[in-house]
């Protein structure tokens, strides 16, 4: 008996034990890779007083969208929901300065989100971690730094106001919001999207300035489906910026434009837009359109947009209004320093921040301008959802285990084969508890014989010799590993042998001797003790 309670006993700790393990790792691990690590492009950590975090956030864009009415949300753990959010064709989603990858069934999450459901997407990043989400739509992000001798500013001198720096990873460009500049017309070019322009969203046939701060190069490849014929539900993709024809990817670190293991396409894009017109989607139609539930609640087209950027530092509150700017040596003007200057294209068209131009470009790829949305809805701002990503930036240590967590569960239920994955898993991890489990004997139940008088009225007195007669063999027969066939064909005098105790072995074979239950209760306690020694 004694060795059976042990066996269970080491049973219960490994069990134990291994759940314990389990969530100090779940909860131990996360914490370790955030360690000594700050957030950086959050819409909600301000930095405190360290002046280069503060300003490589974008809190300040969120202010400001929320100053235009939006409504602002945003996903701590996985971008995976996308697809369960409200009216998705009215969802912008934000990921700015990935510092995680984003994973293969996020990608498909957000691709279903922008290609079936009619969402907004804006990614921006400097590195690989978009990688798998934007190779979906024919993009590919380069690994290092992209630079520019033709199209980068400078820094000047705040007391001055003079030119003190250049650096060719400083990449200014003229960015259109719905237009491929490889196709503009050369005035359409040169034409610069003016105060009125954008005060009234005149959003056609002109480019505004966008500061980049050590971008990355993008290229994009059509995809299979781009070389097919075009039908309704054909996507439209423009490169709204570039790199000028001589930028390179400083991937060996040299800054050498002559290295040949530095590409130099002559192609590099520094800002790609892709649209999926005609996705149906259900919401609120113009008056009088003949909406079928609620009055006017209609299928009515929309389309699904995704904006790819190479540089999240184009969205930080260092370069996203003017004043922010200029406090770190920026400027809205580049005339003093002729021959890099975006002033030489659009004449007048200063740099207010990069807050003019995404505001703008945000603006257009919601349904703003979808005339089969009721006026009412597209004309307010609050009906349109903003919501920033923030689970792809690093979170704190306490929180991390948690987000991680929340990341795992919806990973694993929103995901059919995993989904039936983890439930053949738990199924399987019961049916081995259930054999693994040691058999419960009966006499660990029979000891409350011993207990007569407390249960006077719950047993046949007549049965309590026999049942004590039981306890011992089945006693025995654990002690001894023995199984009830191999004890059943031991001749007597073998098994008396193996008691060995005389009164245990008059107990089990005497046929005249009458037990009290005072004697009966002894004779429970020396079973008890039996083998121990």
């Amino acid at each position: 008996m004694a060795s059976d309670k042990s066996e269970d006993g080491n049973f219960t700790n490994i069990v134990v034990g291994s759940i314990a393990v389990t969530l100090v790792l779940l909860l131990i691990l996360p914490m370790t890779f955030v360690v000594g690590k700050e957030t950086y492009y959050s819409a909600y950590q301000t930095g405190g007083d360290n002046d280069n975090q503060r300003l490589a956030q974008v809190t300040d864009m969120r202010g400001s969208l929320e100053g235009d009415d939006y409504f602002i949300a945003n996903t701590m753990s996985t971008p995976m929901l996308v697809n369960d959010w409200k009216d998705p064709h009215r969802t912008a989603l934000l990921i700015i300065g990935p510092e995680k990858p984003i994973a293969e069934t996020e990608a498909e999450a957000i691709y279903d989100f922008v290609t079936k459901k009619g969402g907004k997407v804006i990614v921006a990043a400097d590195g690989t971690n978009a990688n798998r989400l934007a190779s979906k739509f024919g993009v590919t992000f380069f690994d290092a730094p992209l630079l520019d001798e033709n199209q980068y500013w400078l820094e000047y001198d705040q007391g001055t106001g003079n030119p003190i720096s250049g650096s060719w990873k400083n990449v200014w460009s003229l960015a259109a919001v719905s237009e491929d500049v490889n196709n503009m017309a050369n005035a359409h070019l040169r034409q610069g999207c003016v105060d009125v322009d954008v005060r009234e969203e005149n959003r056609e046939h002109c480019r505004l300035p966008v500061m980049f701060r050590s971008p990355t190069g993008m290229k994009f490849e059509p995809l299979a489906s781009d070389n097919m014929p075009k039908t309704t539900a054909s996507r439209d993709v423009n490169i709204l910026a570039t790199a000028s024809p001589s930028a390179f990817i400083d991937i060996q670190g040299n800054q050498r434009a002559d290295d040949p293991k530095n590409p130099a396409p002559g192609d590099l894009a520094l800002i790609i837009r892709i649209d999926y017109p005609n996705i149906t989607a259900y919401d609120q139609v113009t008056t009088g359109s003949g909406g079928i539930v609620g009055g006017n609640m209609k299928e009515l087209p929309v389309t699904g947009s995704i904006v790819f950027v190479s540089d999240e530092e184009a969205f930080s509150n260092r370069n996203w209004n003017l004043a922010s700017a200029e406090n770190t040596g920026m400027s809205e003007s580049c005339d003093q320093y002729t021959g890099h200057c975006w002033l030489d294209v659009t004449r007048e068209t200063y740099w207010k921040g990069n807050q003019e131009y995404f505001s703008l470009l945000l603006d257009d790829i919601m349904e703003h301008d979808n005339k089969n949305l009721a006026k009412s809805v597209r004309d307010d701002n609050s009906n349109f959802q903003i919501v920033f990503d923030e689970s792809r930036h690093v979170t704190g240590v306490i929180s991390a285990p948690f987000i991680e967590a929340m990341g795992t569960v919806v990973l694993l239920t929103s995901n059919t084969f995993l989904k039936w994955l983890v439930v053949l898993n738990v199924g399987l991890l019961l049916l081995v508890a259930m054999m693994v489990v040691p058999e419960k004997e009966n006499w660990r139940h029979v000891f409350d014989l011993t207990r007569f008088k407390e249960r006077p009225n719950k047993l046949d007195s007549s049965t309590y010799r026999t049942r004590v007669q039981q306890a011992l063999f089945t006693k025995v027969r654990v002690h001894y590993d023995l199984t009830r066939d191999q004890m059943a064909i031991k001749p007597p005098a073998e098994i008396q042998t193996m008691i060995g105790d005389p009164r245990l072995t008059e107990l089990a074979y005497s046929q005249s001797r009458k037990y009290t239950p005072q004697e009966l209760r002894q004779l429970m306690v020396a079973i008890r003790r039996w083998g121990r020694n």
